[in-house]
């Protein structure tokens, strides 16, 4: 009897230090009709070159419905189009808008690659 009173709070004991831990790292996905996203490349196949060299997620996409909290069904593209639309909320992620696009008329600085000079050592001593 004292055993499995054991047993059973040492499993409660895992079950609250497991659940800490996902909630630490865990953050829900609002996502909304309307809303810009990308898309990842993890699970979409016949993409070009070699997997190394793609890119991580492609798009921005439109999104035109949710499907309960874990789904999205997104609006692709014309090239695209082939593959099926509704993806799952852990392989979207919401497209940010970058400074370029916010502001066009904007002059691109680019900086220059800074040069670095090593100075020869004598080696160790």
């Amino acid at each position: 009897m004292w055993k499995r009173a054991c047993d059973a709070r040492g499993i409660a004991e895992a079950k609250e230090y497991n659940k800490q831990r996902w909630d630490k790292s865990h953050m829900e996905r609002d996502i909304k009709e309307g809303d810009k996203v990308l898309v990842s490349t993890l699970k979409l196949k016949n993409l070009e070159g070699p997997r190394k060299m793609r890119d991580s997620f492609v798009g921005p996409f439109t999104i035109i419905k949710t499907i309960g909290k874990n789904a999205a069904e997104v609006k692709l593209t014309e090239e695209s189009c082939r593959k099926h639309p509704v993806f799952s909320v852990s392989l979207v992620k919401p497209y940010l808008q970058k400074e370029e696009d916010k502001f066009p008329s904007r002059k691109k600085n680019p900086t220059p690659p800074g040069i670095v000079e090593v100075e020869d050592s004598p080696g160790p001593v």
